[in-house]
């Protein structure tokens, strides 16, 4: 299978000395994922950060919401595995670039909404036209860096999935209030637009990239040029069935479904929440909303910094991978402790330790980095996100049902802590060792 990317640099092309210093384009590439990362998650959370304000304009009940927040996982589900097999075959360029245009156009569009359906429309094409994205990532950060760097290059980009709530919803916020949540839509939209064009300008992989010299390659490759490695295998349809075949594969599928559960209820249901089962002003919703992000995004830096510097010295990658998504996805079941406290404030530091915790167990995308065939990163990525993203179906559903015949987030609060254990248990017991796959 040939990626559909350009052509490597031209014969003449003048080889640079070994001992040259070593560039360090892969950390450009790096910010790129982490902005493309955080326009993803801001305009998949932009309807649950107006959907006070939304809802009572257009006359939309608790099951209404669920369902509208539920379609997008739906969509995003359905659409993994084509999504990353379209990374496969497209290279991260042109996938990541598409990808961009389409959701923010799909976002763009809940602006004009007069009504539910066209609101469920416009939710499930950006779920559908999301789903290149994650495996575009991983595609890069493989393609991109040494495995002692992809922890903390792969904490960077999924960082982009805390900084850009605490980073924009106050303004968003303010954009609402002042100038209707309808241009909440239209901002998030055209800049996705605009950033996608960036994109595929200026992207390229390692061996295309004309600023990469010759010693970050070498770098890159741990010493192995490109040239020299396994030709990737053409495409074929049953990789997905056999993939799931892995024991490493079905425990990370479910962890992350598991841990998932806490992001998705995060960009969601969060600010509703806030507003309705804690009774906070819009004005204390602007301030609180940010701290459990913020301890989400020092969560996964630190899982990534320290799972890096525990291969530094020594210790194995499964370990050094395998401890962050236990221990993360075993404390994000703390969650259920704010049904038993009063204080906003005390709410507030529960939440963003669950949250933390959350960020802590996202280190899965590593594991996945470490297990992926190299010739199909892309589809292992999917499938995985799939799994993950079966909770942003899941999730908004239970909390929408729940809460619609209770009046409460009660019992769906420790639903969420024990789904929590489910994923504690897969990542420590069926997991197993980790170690790249290598397909017969």
């Amino acid at each position: 299978m040939k990626y559909a990317e350009e052509q490597p640099l031209p014969a003449g092309t003048p080889a640079w000395s070994q001992s040259e210093k070593r560039t360090k384009v892969r950390y450009a590439v790096l910010s790129m994922l982490l902005i493309a990362t955080i326009l993803n998650y801001v305009d998949r959370s932009a309807l649950g950060i107006v959907a006070p304000s939304l809802s009572k304009d257009l006359g939309l009940n608790k099951m209404q919401m669920g369902e509208l927040f539920a379609a997008f996982g739906l969509a995003y589900s359905i659409a993994l595995v084509p999504g990353g097999v379209l990374t496969d075959v497209l290279g991260s360029r042109l996938a990541y670039a598409l990808s961009l245009v389409g959701w923010s156009f799909a976002t763009l569009t809940q602006g004009f909404a007069n009504g539910y359906h066209m609101l469920l429309g416009s939710r499930l094409a950006m779920g559908a036209l999301e789903t290149p994205a994650f495996p575009s990532n991983t595609r890069a950060v493989t393609l991109w860096f040494p495995v002692q760097e992809r922890g903390f290059a792969t904490s960077v980009y999924v960082m982009g999935q805390y900084i850009g709530t605490p980073l924009f919803t106050g303004l968003l916020l303010w954009i609402s209030s002042m100038y209707g949540w309808r241009t909440v839509f239209f901002v998030t939209g055209g800049f996705g637009i605009l950033f996608s064009a960036l994109w595929y300008r200026t992207y390229r992989d390692p061996a295309r990239h004309r600023a990469v010299n010759a010693a970050e390659l070498q770098h890159i490759n741990g010493g192995v040029t490109p040239a020299s490695r396994k030709p990737r295998d053409k495409f074929n349809w049953r990789m997905a069935l056999k993939l799931l075949g892995y024991r490493q594969i079905l425990a990370i599928c479910l962890g992350k479904f598991c841990n998932n559960t806490l992001l998705v209820f995060f960009t969601t249901w969060f600010m509703t929440y806030l507003v309705e089962a804690r009774h906070m002003s819009m004005i204390k919703v602007g301030i609180f909303q940010a701290l459990p992000f913020l301890g989400a995004t020092v969560g996964i830096l630190s899982a990534g910094f320290i799972s890096d510097f525990c291969i530094r010295r020594g210790v194995s990658v499964s370990a050094a991978r395998k401890a962050p998504l236990i221990v993360g996805t075993l404390l994000g079941a703390s969650i259920v402790l704010v049904n038993f406290v009063e204080s906003n404030e005390l709410v507030i530091a529960v939440l963003t330790v669950a949250f933390f915790a959350q960020g802590v167990g996202s280190m899965s995308w590593a594991a996945v980095a470490e297990i992926a065939p190299r010739q199909y990163v892309g589809l292992t990525s999917s499938i995985t996100s799939l799994a993950a993203n079966i909770a942003g179906v899941t999730t908004p559903l239970m909390i929408g049902y729940i809460t619609q015949h209770t009046g409460h987030f009660y019992w769906a609060l420790n639903l969420m802590g024990a789904i929590c254990l489910v994923g504690t248990l897969s990542y420590s017991v069926l997991l197993g060792k980790l170690s790249r796959i290598e397909l017969e």
